[in-house]
């Protein structure tokens, strides 16, 4: 019989209920196996901010340290008996922590986070640790360890770093259901930061990443989760054909950058010619802009469309006592201030100590020899009565220390050897023991005025190491970009009036105009539906189409002049209205609604324009006056729903437009943001003037450029340089101090604006690169006050601009403006700038849920003399 037959049933039925279901195995392995990945591998430990992998590796190297380089493929060696992991990520773990240049010096080629190359073999290249991670990270006296993997050597549990590394360095991980994302943040700024912890301030600190750039931290939410940083590149326009990209977002390569941009000019997002990868030592890629194409504009799509704008999501989780644990950026920081200040304390009670044993024995030593105590114990035949007569010796003096002497001390007085005890000199002891106790002195001291110290040591740091460490990323406030404002023109928009469809692929219809595939389309049709819907291939509308075009939500310039006829009361109404925001394919009635209402006459005017028109009424018609003119410039603007005022009840034959219109709308208020340095119609920052048709702004520059441009919502300005933004006007003179790099002086001209390019900088100071405009204005009697250094006193002059020099050529180099050295300059009395001032005959807008009709006024809306008799009034719709 088998070994199964010969089993006892009683055994079987035990062992099935001693098994274990695999669920509850998976359950508990499970769990066993995220506790270790987050607690050994994804997320950092709060004391240092390092990794398990970084700290083992931190300390292989510090047991290697012998102030040479060593090779990187021996320090993963070393680590390999620490982290039992193997040697791939041991090495990528090394290289990324000699990316980020604080701990690691470095040799060899070790790659470039801003191209994305890697680092060469692990054989070729050299680390060995920096001086700040010598001074700062190690202190076995303050360490707490633990045993290797297999027992054979002692690893740190956490090393006692006395600074915020984690938030220095940043870190990412991946665990299992949890994540961390710290981002790196700036060295002199989280000292600072430490340093007003430490006084009682607050502090906010923010990122800085190395590959520099610009940053909007409005919604970083202090590193927790559900923050949000935008990154951009650093775009600069090298002339009207080309940009250039000087920094690159974090997380992004040079590559992975031209790679977007490839690809969003594949799709017809952006219209460029070439781009070329010109990065050496500093980043430079050269984008060569199609023909036609504006600067501004495609520096926005770059953002919209490509990874010269990232969004970054942090997530700052720690381990406290081995468990996950979301803190705030500034938190963090406040931990590792409080841990910096309390591993200073313990440094200073270590060293207090140690020099209070070294007074004991100094103090020991010198009684036992001056006293010659050594003397006594010659007679001495055993070992016990020689510890007894020396403990006897200095029984007199055990009430000056400040612990009892131990037979380990009277063992370490024995040691003492002869040629020691024969060259003992008083003086240099007792020079040794006052040196001892003044530094005993400045330790209590320190300890009594720990957070003065901890100050003080912060402040040493920053000046050992903080030069060359300043931020990198510029704080910026970013504007929203609507990409499909920005998005190239990559297709053409047909229609089919009759059949009443619309898209870009009708290529044997009726041309539109170019446009997007990001667009949306606004369609109004015979019957007064009006709907807009998202650009297509192909797509139907409803026939009988009399208007479509591109569809900008909220443009309140576009506005609509329509003439309908009323199918319930065969009226003959007319209306303005704008089409602001509206739900895509949804149908819109411009008309009351009514059966057998059809449009007679309808314009899209982009600035508001109104038109004349010659209104032609049936020969039918009861009227006695058939044709008259109507100006639509006599109605206000209202809502599309808004039935419209009464034009006429009597039928009419034709409409034919009589006069071109102007704009009702008056010049349009434009506001110069200096926070993002564009320019807008939404009463952010100042305003700058109220602009018509062919108005331009003139821009005056720090470096002394000047230049004018177009009052395009789309311009783009260097904020952090604008000095002088306003209305042209070329009339106005300009007044101008400018310090010359060359002469080292400071020079004053007054000149008019004589040249009438668009978009094109010229300098009106010297060309040498330490030049700087200090003050331009262009007030018609301009004053500055100035703080010039005679000698050794300082005394202020006011000068009148006006009166200092003449009117001369904006080449022209100017007059000095003292023979002193000029410390400060600054305007007074400037008087204000008069911008024009919006149109006080502005168009009334009135809500889009009116549906009331209104009567015409006549006078001077119609042009011709009123008759009155009854019938004439009834024809022009007079009740």
């Amino acid at each position: 019989m088998s070994d199964q037959e010969n089993t006892n049933p009683e055994e079987q039925d035990n062992s099935l209920h001693d098994s274990i279901p695999v669920t509850g195995m998976y359950k508990d392995w499970f769990l066993d196996y995220a506790s270790y990945v987050i607690l050994e591998r994804a997320v950092p430990a709060i004391e240092d901010g390092l990794k398990p992998v970084q700290r083992r590796i931190l300390h292989a190297m510090k047991e290697m340290d012998d102030g040479r380089f060593n090779k990187v493929a021996n320090i993963i060696g070393q680590s390999m008996q620490y982290h039992p992991h193997g040697d791939a990520s041991i090495g990528d773990a090394i290289v990324n922590l000699g990316q980020k240049e604080l701990l690691i010096e470095t040799q060899g080629n070790w790659g470039d986070i801003r191209t994305g190359d890697s680092a060469a073999a692990a054989r070729y290249i050299e680390a060995r640790l920096s001086k700040f991670a010598l001074e700062v990270v190690f202190n076995p006296q303050t360490t707490d360890w633990q045993l290797s993997y297999d027992g054979r050597k002692r690893e740190p549990v956490t090393l006692p770093v006395k600074f915020p590394l984690l938030l220095a360095q940043g870190v990412e991980g991946i665990a299992v259901g949890l994540s961390t994302k710290i981002l790196p943040h700036n060295f002199i700024e989280l000292i600072q930061g430490s340093i007003a912890i430490l006084k009682g301030e607050k502090t906010n600190v923010l990122p800085d990443f190395p590959t520099g750039g610009l940053a909007d931290f409005s919604e970083y939410n202090e590193g927790l989760r559900g923050g949000r940083i935008k990154v951009r590149a650093r775009i600069e326009e090298e002339d009207s054909k080309t940009l250039l990209i000087k920094d690159i977002p974090y997380g992004t390569t040079t590559n992975s950058l031209i790679d977007s941009i490839i690809k969003a000019n594949d799709k017809g997002k952006i219209k460029i010619k070439k781009v070329v990868d010109n990065t050496a030592k500093d980043v430079e890629i050269q984008i060569q802009l199609a023909p036609g194409q504006s600067p501004d504009m495609t520096i926005d799509a770059l953002y919209a469309f490509t990874d010269c704008e990232v969004s970054i999501s942090p997530n700052a989780c720690v381990i406290i006592e081995e468990k996950p644990v979301f803190l705030t950026v500034n938190d963090i920081l406040a931990y590792n201030t409080k841990q910096t200040r309390a591993l200073l304390k313990k440094e200073l009670e270590i060293r207090k100590a140690e020099l209070m044993e070294k007074l004991l024995f100094s103090s020991l030593e010198k009684i036992f020899i001056e006293n010659r105590i050594y003397r006594d114990i010659e007679e001495c035949t055993t070992w016990e009565s020689v510890i007894e007569t020396i403990d006897k010796g200095l029984e007199p003096f055990k009430p000056d220390f400040y612990r009892e002497i131990t037979t380990e001390d009277i063992v370490r007085l024995t040691e003492i050897r002869i040629k020691r005890i024969s060259k003992f000199d008083t003086f240099k002891a007792d020079e040794l023991m006052r040196k001892l106790q003044e530094e005993l002195k400045e330790v209590n001291y320190n300890l009594k005025h720990l957070t003065e110290y901890a100050i003080k040591y912060y402040e040493n740091l920053l000046t050992k190491y903080g030069k060359g460490r300043e931020r990198k990323t510029e704080i910026r406030a970013f504007d929203t970009i609507e990409a499909t404002v920005v998005a190239a023109n990559n297709a053409k928009l047909y229609v089919n009036r009759a059949d009443g469809f619309v898209g870009y692929g009708l290529k044997k219809d009726e041309f539109v105009c170019d446009c997007s595939d990001l667009d949306d389309v606004i369609v109004i049709r015979r019957d007064g539906k009006c709907v807009v819907t998202r650009i297509q291939e192909k797509g139907f509308v409803g026939k009988d189409i009399l208007h479509v075009a591109i569809f900008r939500k909220g443009d309140e310039r576009m506005v609509y002049n329509l003439i309908y006829l009323d199918g319930g009361s065969g009226r003959a109404m007319v209306k303005r209205f704008q089409v602001l925001a509206v739900t895509r394919d949804r149908e819109y009635e411009l008309t009351k609604g009514s059966k057998g209402s059809k449009v007679l006459y309808l314009t899209a005017n982009p600035n508001g324009e109104a038109e004349i028109v010659t209104v032609y009424l049936t020969q039918g018609a009861k009227a006695r006056i058939k044709v008259f003119d109507f100006d639509f410039s006599t109605i206000e603007i209202k809502g599309r729903g808004a039935g419209g005022n009464i034009l006429t009840r009597y039928p009419i034959r034709k409409i034919q437009l009589k006069m071109e219109g102007v704009s009702t709308l008056g010049g349009l208020d434009i506001y110069y943001d200096s926070v993002v340095g564009r320019l807008n119609t939404d009463e952010r920052g100042r305003l700058i003037g109220n602009f018509l048709g062919d108005d331009k702004i003139i821009v005056f520059y720090k470096n002394g450029d000047y230049e004018l441009t177009s009052f395009e919502l789309t311009n783009r300005y260097e904020a952090g340089n604008v000095m002088l933004i306003e209305k042209f006007d070329p009339q106005k003179i300009i007044s101008i101090i400018y310090y010359d790099g060359t002469g080292k002086t400071h020079y004053v001209k007054r000149f008019l604006i004589e040249t009438t390019t668009m978009n094109k900088k010229f300098n009106v100071i010297s060309d040498h690169k330490s030049s700087q405009l200090k003050i331009v204005s262009t007030d018609k009697q301009p004053q500055v006050k100035a703080l010039l250094r005679k000698g050794k006193v300082e005394e202020e002059q006011e000068y009148d601009l006006d009166m200092l020099i003449d009117v001369k050529g904006w080449k022209a180099i100017g007059n000095k403006l003292s023979s002193h050295d000029v410390v400060s300059l600054s305007l007074i009395n400037s008087e204000p700038k008069e911008d024009s001032s919006p149109n006080e005959s502005k168009t009334k807008n009135t809500s889009e849920d009116s549906d009331t009709d209104e009567d015409l006024e006549v006078g001077s809306t119609v042009e011709f003399k009123v008759k009155k008799e009854e019938d004439d009034k009834d024809q022009l719709g007079l009740f």
